[in-house]
């Protein structure tokens, strides 16, 4: 069972910026004090539900203020880069970090975000299996050459190669190069991913029934794609959740019901789509219940209880757990070191 944490920088009702993305620091810190296995980070772009607009840039931060954990992006949206960029980034981080660095990429939604970055509608709609490709490409291949719809370009050295670390350290699934994840919402993401053998993250907003059954086309497409039988059995799935502990039934819930609905409804509804199409928004108050109910909110061994039922109903033993849903910086270090020193012994 290897447990992380999920942060978004979110930025809670009353907060600047700043503070948020002192406190997404301190927490990833907090994560490697307290012998957790890793750090994934959101991109979020001109909304205060997550402040930090480039996830490889927070990585790289966290890399150097760490030693030993993983630090990977959850997720880096693809449509609002360019792969290549994209790519020598993931390079650098992966080599200078000894293949401490995970490249987690996803669709990303409608936003504005298309609009101010210049990828376009049709870059969400109908351009991320290119980009990916693109992508991978890139991080495998000595030369590359765009020959898409989108990007097109002459045959360049890839410089520098992500395969060319030193002392023989791989990533986190065994390749020289960094290992790449692809947010899943969908079956046609998921058969995307399958397809190129590339392990899934899947949403906090799942339980585990519709986890199960996403794995379970994964392993099914990924066979009919001819990947291995131990490739499609061993594929590192994440699971994405909230994490809160505290030693009363109800006192983790009570503290994020409190909290995580003015964050919510704040920065979910600073979203604009870049087409003015309509938009169902979640009940705050509802969605911060269903969160607590699905994920490890609660005293430690409930928390590691449903952890561990996850995995048995999913098959997935790796979590990316949101654990600023206080909204305060002591609370949130205090929830880390919980999660390292009450509920990781309970599932070892």
């Amino acid at each position: 069972m290897r447990i992380g944490t999920f942060v978004l920088a979110a930025q809670f009702p009353g907060q600047g910026p700043g503070e948020a993305l002192h406190r997404a620091v301190r927490s990833a810190e907090a994560a490697e004090e307290s012998g957790l296995d890793s750090v994934w980070l959101a991109e979020h772009h001109f909304v205060p539900y997550g402040v930090c607009p480039s996830a490889t840039t927070l990585a790289a931060l966290l890399l150097g203020r760490t030693r030993r954990i993983r630090v990977g992006t959850a997720v880096s949206v693809l449509p609002n880069h360019h792969p290549v960029a994209l790519g020598e980034q993931a390079a650098l981080l992966h080599l200078t970090s000894g293949g401490r660095f995970s490249l987690g990429v996803g669709r990303g939604g409608p936003w504005v975000d298309l609009e101010v970055f210049g990828g376009g509608l049709d870059a969400y709609e109908n351009g991320f299996p290119e980009a990916l490709e693109l992508l991978l490409d890139w991080l495998r291949e000595p030369r590359v050459a765009g020959s898409g719809e989108r990007f097109g370009f002459r045959e360049v050295a890839v410089v520098p190669r992500a395969d060319e670390l030193l002392d023989g350290a791989a990533g986190a699934a065994g390749t020289s190069g960094p290992e790449v994840i692809v947010a899943c919402t969908s079956p046609k993401s998921v058969r995307l991913a399958a397809g190129r053998a590339l392990p899934m993250l899947l949403g906090m907003h799942c339980g585990d029934e519709e986890k199960a059954e996403m794995v379970a086309l994964w392993r099914t497409a990924a066979r009919e794609a001819g990947h291995p039988p131990e490739v499609v059995e061993g594929a590192a799935h994440v699971s994405a959740g909230v994490a809160q502990i505290a030693d009363g039934p109800g006192d983790a819930t009570e503290t994020l019901v409190k909290t995580m609905p003015g964050w919510l409804r704040q920065g979910l509804d600073a979203h604009v789509t870049v087409d003015a199409r309509h938009r169902v928004m979640r009940d705050p108050v509802a969605y911060t219940e269903l969160l607590c109910a699905l994920h490890p909110v609660g005293p430690p061994q409930l928390a590691a209880d449903r952890l561990a039922a996850t995995a048995e109903r999913t098959g997935i033993t790796r979590f990316a757990l949101l654990v600023e849903g206080s909204g305060d910086l002591a609370a949130t270090e205090e929830n880390v070191r919980r999660l390292g020193a009450d509920v990781l012994p309970l599932l070892t």
